[in-house]
């Protein structure tokens, strides 16, 4: 009897301790309420969040709190030359500070239009007192590397980076990396700059410090630098101060896929027979974007049954370039076009069996294989500023090459 008396104890204890684990656990993972923000100690008030509703102002938010014997229209009035309750837009959050005596007067409206930005209107002396903040912020650096598992975009989202930054880098490396053929196993290496607001709100990525791809076999590195401080323009160099910005941009949309490669004898897809295709397709979305490779002057534009619509750009007096399938021409013939500049739109006119550009490129009057050609470069670095550059990029290198074990 009495080692039956025992055991009840000791699973009554046994109860009691994983009781005791489970509101442990419980009041661990309760997530702790805020102290203070907008620089106010939430403990002096009643609080309320919340967001704007469908054919809320900010006069029937506030009349619907007790502002005594304040008139809404007053309160408008005084606050309109700096706040202007016009822009209050719909799921936009604000907050509400009331008093905590029994009257519940409304004291604090805060008004966030933004992640970043917010309006307090100070209802607790006479006088309505109202302005507008930013919230601080802080940049903190990321670096990042290793091995490509898949797209480029696809490898940032799976370490939690803004999607800006592949958009960011593809500019950057437009003139030197096909993005297309990057390969699964190619090393890679990003060191950033993140935005954080309050130091733990993401903010998004700030700004490229240094990067390295693997293309092709070989380590092409990216450094911002500004050779002329007074101007603080910022151009992208390789470990040698080598521009990676050349005459030509890679391809003439981002992140698409080659659907067809030029080729002296292809089956063509509509026309059903054996034909030279002396271009590179690039297949994208109805609408993507198509920009020339280079700066120049339209010396084209129009519609033909085989090429759709078409802009044809002269760059000087050697090369050329064409872009047909158009969805949409965006320039007229006779006008200047900048490296970059967009110029139409994705579609599937004329022969195509779906919506991609056909990208041709003329050398010296003849059609050539823009992939197989070597393209000119663009000017190196000035030799007064190389061994400054060559300082200050030493430590950004070393972190880049670390994290991907070069």
């Amino acid at each position: 009897m009495k080692q039956v008396l025992i055991a009840i104890i000791v699973l009554f204890s046994l109860v009691s301790c994983n009781k005791s684990n489970d509101v442990l656990e419980k009041e661990i993972i309760k997530p702790a309420a805020k102290k203070m923000e907008f620089g106010f100690r939430y403990s002096d008030f009643n609080v309320v969040h919340d967001t704007v509703k469908k054919g809320d102002t900010f006069g029937t938010i506030i009349e619907n709190q007790n502002i005594g014997n304040r008139k809404v229209y007053d309160i408008i009035k005084k606050v309109k030359d700096t706040f202007d309750v016009r822009t209050i837009r719909i799921n936009k959050p604000y907050t509400l500070l009331r008093s905590k005596n029994k009257t519940n007067n409304l004291q604090v409206f805060i008004y966030q239009p933004d992640a970043l930005t917010y309006y307090v209107v100070d209802l607790r002396d006479t006088a309505v007192v109202v302005y507008k903040k930013t919230k601080p912020i802080t940049i903190k650096t990321r670096t990042i590397g290793g091995l490509l598992k898949s797209s480029l975009s696809e490898t940032l989202e799976d370490a939690n980076v803004e999607g800006a930054l592949a958009s960011k880098i593809s500019k950057i490396y437009a003139w030197s990396i096909d993005f297309f053929k990057l390969k699964k196993g190619d090393r890679f290496a990003i060191t950033f700059t993140e935005r954080f607001i309050n130091d733990s709100v993401y903010d998004g990525v700030d700004s490229l410090k240094a990067a390295f791809f693997e293309y092709k076999g070989k380590i092409i590195y990216a450094f911002p630098y500004a050779q002329n401080p007074s101007s603080n323009k910022i151009e992208y160099y390789d470990e040698e101060g080598k521009t990676l910005k050349n005459f030509f941009l890679k391809t003439p949309i981002k992140f698409s896929r080659i659907s067809s490669r030029f080729s002296t004898n292809r089956f063509h897809p509509v026309q059903q027979r054996w034909k030279a295709h002396k271009g590179t397709d690039y297949a994208a979305p109805y609408g993507t974007p198509i920009t020339t490779t280079a700066a120049g002057n339209v010396e084209q534009t129009g519609f033909t049954a085989g090429n759709g619509n078409f802009v044809k750009v002269k760059h000087n007096g050697t090369y050329s370039t064409q872009y047909l399938h158009m969805s949409r021409i965006l320039v007229r013939r006779g006008q200047h076009v900048n490296q970059g500049q967009i110029i139409g739109r994705v579609g599937s006119t004329g022969l195509a069996t779906g919506p991609h550009v056909c990208y041709r490129f003329w050398k010296n009057g003849v059609q050539v294989d823009a992939l197989r050609l070597k393209l000119p470069t663009g000017e190196p670095m000035s030799g007064r500023n190389k061994e400054q550059f060559l300082k200050v990029i030493t430590p950004l290198k070393w972190q880049l090459d670390s994290v991907a074990n070069l």
